[in-house]
């Protein structure tokens, strides 16, 4: 199967500098690579620029107008850009260790969506990372939240992944996968959430709305994020109440998402893609 790697971004160059060296340096790289830029500024532009001239894999650009935090338009614009069958999806601050792309493609099960795990930095240890480049490790000192996150046991992993998880509790964007006719199936990302949260864990609910199982990742795909302070929580409140109402009414699909990209998706090249003409 064809992978696209997703990696979302706004305004942090030298975050995003560090990811996509960490995605060169990949045992089994994706097949692309997508930048779902929130509209970020010309810096960014010439960061991926420079990446393009030297990069194995199409990499790809998708930018929207900065009007706010609208990480889920963004997300969906680069999900209707995607030509490969499974998607994962990071956010532009993570740093992966050498076998994240591998590990996510053997934990791909079709009527499965994974959920992955991040090991935090330290402020000392995210702006070392950011100066050398390197990626760090289980042994790394700067890690915290649960060092276990960093730690990459592929026997262990197996075992874990076998049990499934029915909820959306702990879903966290920034290290998901997902099969591209599932994603296209609920209709994408709500765009109804502007501002902080939680679209991802309303993303996750509808995935098993439509009857899929969750896999939970450890003690593999291991990644790496960088220390910034927290996003303005403005908008949780308002935010809340979609989510709240999506668990109600056990929604599938959203009302606005994909489908407000459909010029965007590339032609169906078979049965299963049909789907990407996203009819209501």
């Amino acid at each position: 199967m064809s992978v696209s790697l997703i990696v979302t971004t706004y305004n942090w160059p030298e975050a995003l500098k560090c990811v996509l060296e960490s995605v060169l340096r990949q045992s089994h790289l994706p097949d692309e690579v997508i930048i779902a830029d929130d509209g970020s500024t010309e810096a960014t532009a010439a960061l991926i620029a420079d990446f393009q001239a030297r990069f194995p894999v199409p990499l790809i650009h998708s930018w929207q107008e900065d009007k706010g935090f609208r990480v889920a338009m963004s997300r969906n614009k680069a999900i209707a850009k995607a030509r490969g069958d499974y998607i994962v999806l990071i956010d532009g601050d993570l740093v992966l260790q050498r076998h994240f792309i591998a590990d996510h493609l053997k934990a791909a099960a079709r009527g499965h969506f994974v959920s992955g795990k991040r090991a935090r930095m330290t402020a000392a240890l995210s702006d070392k990372v950011i100066k050398t480049g390197l990626v760090p490790s289980v042994f790394s000192k700067g890690l915290y939240r649960g060092r276990s996150t960093a730690l990459r046991f592929a026997w262990l992993s197996r075992q874990v992944a076998m049990s499934k998880c029915s909820s959306a509790d702990s879903i966290h964007a920034c290290n998901l996968a997902f099969w591209r006719a599932d994603a296209l199936a609920i209709n994408g990302f709500n765009i109804g959430f502007e501002g902080w949260g939680p679209e991802d864990k309303e993303f996750a609910a509808r995935l098993l709305h439509l009857g899929l199982k969750r896999k939970v990742l450890k003690f593999a795909g291991v990644a790496f994020h960088l220390y910034h302070k927290e996003n303005c929580k403005a908008a949780l409140e308002k935010n809340n109440l979609l989510f709240e109402a999506c668990l109600a009414e056990r929604k599938v699909r959203c009302d606005q998402g994909l489908n407000e990209c459909v010029n965007e998706c590339p032609t169906p090249t078979s049965a299963a893609d049909q789907r990407c003409q996203l009819s209501a």
